[in-house]
């Protein structure tokens, strides 16, 4: 089963973070996932593969681009 997703999409992880969020955006693609919580903005980095094995599903496909991680919001 393999699940497509992309920069910017919003995925669902197994286990829930400690601040009571699931949800995570994806931030960066490649050989390595970066993620961040949508609930404590906390930023996650893992191989591709553990972060296939930990992703549940995906939630919602982005429409507008993603802002670097260096930007302030």
């Amino acid at each position: 089963m393999t699940t497509e997703f992309a920069l910017g999409d919003i995925v669902q992880m197994r286990k829930t973070h400690p601040c009571g969020s699931d949800t995570w955006t994806v931030i960066r693609v490649g050989a390595d996932i970066k993620i961040r919580c949508c609930g404590c903005s906390r930023i996650v980095m893992m191989d591709r593969a553990d972060f296939t094995k930990r992703m549940k599903k995906v939630v919602g496909h982005s429409e507008e681009p993603v802002r670097g991680t260096n930007e302030e919001e």
